[in-house]
């Protein structure tokens, strides 16, 4: 990843004078292009009775009179919405309005299990003939083409209202309500479902009926909406709603996440009352959501929040337990050095599929499909990507011919497929693979001024909020700081704990997810990346930072060492000039993988180079090869001997190879691609038992007949070591073992032995 500093013109001195703002509240404003008196006057005073015209949004018209008309006439409305935070929000929001008005309104969420995502057939069919006169979506409709001319064919009229992307075919409802319609002229085009659904009820109600705000908001701060333009307006005076709110089922849901009433934040928001509301989606049917959320009665409210709050435990747990499995398969499968994943277990529960691809995409680096069997029997599942490589690209091609269903972005996606095409989409996704070069670069603000931090600082920089899409959260850096007090902290020591000094003034930083940090580390680090929160603790506030990002180089020392030892390490720095490599097939895996930029890779018979500093990244497979690398004058050499494409780690034992081969002559119906399977039965990864099988062919101890694995009847007996294939790999695994364990100072003497 790399980090660059956003740049933008000062703003005005008169601008700064008029609103009274710190130097960091000017800075921010001037880099999110808050730079205006008509801006900075919008950001800080503009009010609900701001929002523009909801009858700008297209259709809005005609959906206020359908929706009337049904008010007045009696008629069933149901509303159609969506299982995750923002659908069940903006059915809420729509019912509970349309009840204020007296109308006859019901609501139905589809089941993430038995009815799937967005607009079902069925579904619709047993709302039509359930009565329904009046189907109103919020949150989905847009990819229902073939629902909504069901209800419209059978005399039931659809108001559609979304906000998710326009696909190639579009629904032709009685109305259609969407943020961002084509040339319509209302303002705002980034609107969630609640959003939605909240400008709406603003047209229905002749009012800006606030006592939905804190609704919409929890809506989009759970999408991940723009909370600028309107989206500021929305969030900023929703969350002072919910912060004083009377709702039973808030107020229950706030106490149950450990929030105080009257200090609930944006963050408190994304991280502990949406993903609460999402669990129920996950796990169960969101309905019990919409009833928390519409209850008025305390002690109801209270019981399902408990019931909630049993369901976002089991869903932690569940996504520990199958990302666990996940990461053993890995280990099972040999995957390590794929460049993607392609996970499948027909026990995985379906509600975790999306979070766990994102915790394995993020701890692996590699692009995941984590997929499972539902009741049907089809095969499910989500994936997960990361900047540079874009998931949606690689998988649409596939979506006639390997995929049934699929949809998603850049990122993220849904898709579905039949048991047989696993190891297809497997194959298809792993040649698929090319990273973007540059693709993860981040933004920071500005160079944190240490000494003039205070409690103050917080609510300079809470002007420039609430935060979220469009307005990110401020990152600050922290250079050639000291740093001291280094400690791990969390129940599994995956966390750090530090302070930085610089100019005389301390900060405490914490790093969450960064056991890579420790001692050796330290004194390669530049830069630090991150956000400023408050920590409170024991009736006490502090200023903490929270690591974003850190930058390495190499320690400036009046004298550097010419050969560093960090064979210890697994996390690659990523300063040095040159990463050398022995072997050609470890490139895709350093350059996506590992991060490290192409036009630094270089083999180790190719480079021709001098007074770089230099990392020896895997490993060399001789002593020959070892002799050409040191044949250079390098300014700085690293020893990191990381990686390696030995076929085994270590060589199997012989009880292993005889267990390996009695099994086959048991199953002689089984392919070498079975063994993947059988593997783990054998107490083996599948890199070791095709290791085996490759020294049985060798020695002629089984064949292939019609692809499939069979003893050789005739087999002439020989001992193992007979076998130059596995000898040859003794003695690199031998020599490997030698460079990666010998002790430190031993190390670097051999080496300045062998460079002289």
């Amino acid at each position: 990843m790399k980090w660059k500093e956003r740049t933008a013109t000062e703003l005005d001195s008169d601008l700064i004078e008029k609103y009274q703002l710190s130097p960091i509240a000017a800075k921010l404003f001037s880099l999110r292009g808050i730079n205006t008196d008509e801006k900075l006057d919008f950001w800080f005073n503009a009010t609900i009775e701001d929002f523009a015209d909801p009858y700008l949004m297209h259709d809005m018209d005609k959906a206020i009179e359908r929706i009337n008309q049904a008010i007045d006439n009696g008629e069933k409305i149901t509303i159609y919405g969506d299982y995750d935070a923002d659908g069940i929000t903006a059915t809420t929001i729509m019912t509970e309005a349309l009840s204020i008005l007296g109308a006859d309104v019901h609501y139905f969420i589809p089941d993430r299990f038995k009815d799937g995502y967005g607009p079902n057939l069925d579904c619709y069919k047993d709302i039509v003939n359930d009565g329904t006169k009046l189907i109103i979506t919020v949150d989905n409709g847009i990819t229902g083409v073939e629902e909504v001319k069901y209800a419209q064919d059978h005399g039931v009229d659809v108001v559609l209202t979304d906000h998710h992307t326009f696909q190639e075919d579009v629904p032709k409802p009685y109305a259609l309500v969407h943020c961002d319609y084509p040339g319509q002229k209302y303002p705002f085009d980034d609107y969630c479902g609640a959003g939605v659904a909240y400008t709406i009820c603003r047209a229905l109600v002749e009012d800006t009926v606030p006592e939905l705000l804190d609704l919409a908001m929890i809506g989009t701060i759970g999408d991940m909406v723009k909370v600028t333009g309107e989206g500021h307006i929305l969030v900023k005076y929703g969350l002072a709603m919910l912060n004083q709110t009377e709702r039973p089922g808030l107020r229950a849901l706030i106490k149950n996440s450990g929030l105080t009433l009257g200090d609930i934040n944006e963050t408190d928001i994304g991280f502990n009352i949406a993903p609460r509301l999402n669990a129920v989606g996950r796990l169960a049917n969101a309905n019990l959501a919409v009833e928390l959320l519409l209850s008025d009665d305390e002690n109801q409210a209270q019981e399902i929040a408990d019931k909630i709050e049993n369901l976002n435990n089991e869903r932690k747990e569940l996504t520990n337990e199958v990302y666990e499995k996940c990461m053993l398969q890995i280990k099972e499968n040999s995957w390590q050095k794929s460049n993607t994943l392609v996970i499948y277990d027909s026990d995985f529960h379906e509600g975790v599929l999306g979070l766990v691809a994102n915790k394995v995409a993020e701890k692996t680096h590699k692009p995941t499909i984590v997929l499972t069997k539902n009741h049907d029997g089809e095969i499910k599942g989500s994936g997960r990507s990361f900047p540079g490589f874009n998931l949606f690209d690689a998988l649409n091609p596939l979506k006639d011919s390997i995929l049934t269903k699929f949809g998603g972005h850049d990122f993220a996606c849904g898709l579905s497929l039949e048991e047989d095409n696993i190891s297809s989409l497997r194959s298809a996704f792993e040649k698929s693979f090319n990273l973007e070069q540059n693709g993860e670069n981040k933004e920071y603000d500005m160079e944190l001024p240490l000494n003039k931090i205070s409690t103050q600082t917080i609510d300079d920089i809470a002007q420039v909020g609430p935060f979220g899409t469009g307005d990110p959260n401020p990152i600050f850096s922290i250079t050639d700081a000291s740093i001291s007090s280094f400690y791990k902290i969390g129940k599994d020591k995956n966390h750090v704990k530090f302070k930085v000094s610089k100019n005389g003034r301390n900060l405490d930083v914490v790093g969450f997810n960064k056991d890579f940090l420790n001692n050796n580390l330290l004194p390669f680090v530049t830069k630090i990346f991150i956000q400023l929160s408050v920590n409170n603790f024991r009736n006490k506030s502090t200023i903490q930072g929270i690591i974003e990002g850190i930058e390495f180089s190499s320690p400036k020392l009046a004298t550097p060492a010419p050969i560093v030892d960090l064979r210890t390490e697994n996390f690659v720095m990523g300063f040095a000039d040159r990463y050398l490599l022995f072997d050609p097939k470890n490139i895709p895996y350093v350059k996506n993988v590992l991060g490290i930029d192409e036009n630094k890779i270089s083999l180790v018979k190719d480079y021709q180079s001098s007074g770089e500093t230099a990392v020896l990244l895997d490993v060399p497979h001789s002593q020959f090869e070892l002799n050409q690398a040191l044949e250079n004058n390098y300014h700085q050499l690293y020893l990191r001997f990381l990686i390696d494409q030995l076929p085994v780690e270590t060589v199997p034992s012989k009880t292993s190879f005889g267990n390996v081969l009695k099994y086959i002559y048991k199953h002689p119906t089984l392919t070498p691609e079975d063994y993947r399977t059988v593997a783990p039965y054998l107490g083996l990864d599948y890199d070791s038992v095709l290791f085996i099988l490759r020294v049985f062919f060798e020695l002629g101890f089984i064949k292939l007949e019609d692809g499939k694995l069979v003893g050789e009847k005739s087999a002439e007996k020989k001992p193992l070591s007979s076998s130059k294939y596995l000898m040859a790999t003794k003695s690199q695994i031998d020599f490997m073992n030698q460079l990666r364990n010998m002790p430190s100072q031993k190390l670097i003497d051999y080496i300045n032995s062998l460079s002289k």
